[in-house]
């Protein structure tokens, strides 16, 4: 009888137990790092360990609600590679891509844009290995060679075109709360009756507090959410439009002015939950502050168009244009598909004015379509 394989070794302890040990050990933990764990946890976090989305999962994407939403993305793409002077060789390149789905439908478009097609190869930047077994099956037919990468600073330099979609609202945000006139870290602790609680640390570094912010007259409990890891990912753009052009297409919920406000919240089973109850096994996001995105941005020498309203984007690009094609060939079951897709993503009462577009590109480029158009 040969020698067995070697199994991998399974924790036996949920996130929180670990959570709980990490308290005891070190003290109440900040909500950067509560949250990094809940979603980033290689054994036990959220994004690591499952299929999130989908109608089984617990929440659902555009590009999962229409074809259409990848299609225009696709289309964006093709329009900002002419803009560059068509390089010959350009990286296009997706943070979380979910399951594929985007990437697919933007695939199928660059089709009927084979000079573009030839010249991309395509970019999966994709931590979670659930994850990345659905790209690869969802993409197994692709035109266009594929590559998976841990992080954008792995992915070859050159020329790139990048896609956000809704990837910004889950990176960890850091709380700073008022508290006896002090701005102060925001903490997870342990509550009186087990489980966690929110909490209020040391006093906060002066640079933490956003300069728009410092000056407030801010009543006890406020809180200011700033989001290191967005901060980090526009120094990476701006280094890499140093060498190549670049630009960037961020699609995400949020609010186009920053301010003041708790907006961490929790998603199980499409409902809202308690983002303390049950650590890594809800989606924890936040509002993306699109005016620290784009005042970044500006002060690392890139060009920033937005934020748009979601609606008006997927409007100005086509969208009635594009379900108009589709549903010429439709069955009725399918054109009530993609009338409903079409209103869910672009209707204001329901995703159209929430979600928004802010395009990032290098300097001295043509504004991306359809920002030229305002």
């Amino acid at each position: 009888m040969g020698a067995q394989p070697k199994r991998a070794a399974i924790n036996p302890q949920p996130l929180a137990v670990t959570l709980r040990e990490r308290i005891a050990r070190e003290g109440p933990i900040s909500v950067h790092d509560y949250m990094e764990a809940c979603l980033a946890d290689r054994r036990s976090g959220y994004y690591t360990t499952r299929q999130p989305i989908g109608r089984a999962g617990d929440f659902i994407t555009a590009p999962e609600i229409s074809q259409v939403f990848g299609e225009l993305i696709g289309a964006w793409s093709a329009a900002v590679w002419q803009a560059m002077g068509a390089p010959s060789a350009v990286i296009v390149a997706e943070l979380g891509p979910g399951r594929g789905t985007l990437m697919g439908d933007a695939l199928r478009a660059w089709r009927s844009a084979p000079q573009f097609l030839a010249a991309l190869s395509v970019a999966l930047v994709e931590t979670s290995p659930v994850l990345e077994a659905a790209q690869r099956a969802m993409l197994r037919d692709s035109p266009a060679p594929l590559q998976w990468y841990a992080a954008l600073e792995d992915v070859p330099r050159g020329p790139l075109i990048l896609i956000a979609n809704e990837f910004i609202d889950a990176l960890p945000v850091r709380q700073i709360v008022r508290e006896s006139g002090v701005w102060r870290e925001r903490t997870v602790a342990f509550a009186d009756r087990g489980g966690f609680a929110f909490g209020a640390g040391a006093p906060v570094e002066a640079e933490a507090v956003p300069p728009s912010l410092k000056d407030i007259d801010a009543p006890e409990g406020t809180i200011i959410e700033t989001r290191p890891a967005a901060t980090k990912l526009i120094e990476t753009l701006a280094g890499r439009a140093n060498d190549a052009p670049i630009a960037a297409l961020i699609a995400d919920y949020g609010h186009e002015a920053s301010g003041i406000g708790d907006t961490l919240q929790a998603v199980h089973r499409h409902r809202f939950a308690d983002p303390l109850s049950v650590p890594g096994e809800t989606d924890l996001t936040a509002h993306v502050d699109f005016a620290a995105l784009k005042e970044a941005a500006r002060a690392l020498g890139l060009a920033a168009f937005g934020p748009m309203a979601q609606g008006a984007f997927l409007l100005k690009l086509g969208l009635a244009t594009r379900c108009d094609r589709l549903l010429r060939s439709a069955t009725p079951d399918q054109k009530e598909a993609i009338l409903s897709g079409a209103a869910r993503l672009a209707d204001p009462r329901q995703m159209g004015a929430l979600f928004k577009m802010l395009a990032l590109q290098s300097s001295g480029l043509a504004p991306p379509p359809p920002f030229g158009d305002i």
